[in-house]
């Protein structure tokens, strides 16, 4: 990932509205949601809602489908793995041990247990 890219996504996403988005559409992966109910669960207003989902959309973190009358949006995983790869590529210096326990916590969201479960 480039730095520029790095730095747009980090920039969408240091707004709570936008934050809270899209930490809802990524417990939501890989079905999405539709704008609407994403509105409701954040109590925010449709139009309010459509600029946050629009300026996360331009960062490349989520994406939309129309279907049907509905447009439900989806995050990247594959822009989320490239900007957290882009944040720790360097971990540590090179020192694997310092680096285990943040492997260890970003591991099980990930495991075959919790998508099987």
């Amino acid at each position: 990932m480039e730095q520029e890219n790095a730095i747009l996504a980090l920039a969408a996403l240091a707004q709570s509205t936008r934050l809270e988005t899209f930490r809802l559409l990524v417990r939501h992966e890989p079905d999405g949601l539709p704008a609407g109910d994403i509105a409701r669960a954040l109590a925010v207003p449709h139009n309010t809602m459509s600029t946050h989902l629009n300026i996360l959309a331009r960062a490349g973190l989520i994406s939309s489908e129309r279907r049907s009358r509905l447009i439900v949006y989806r995050t990247d995983i594959s822009r989320l793995r490239d900007l957290t790869l882009f944040l720790v590529k360097d971990c540590c210096g090179g020192n694997a041990d310092l680096c285990t326990p943040l492997i260890a916590e970003i591991s099980p969201c990930c495991s075959n247990e919790s998508v099987t479960s």
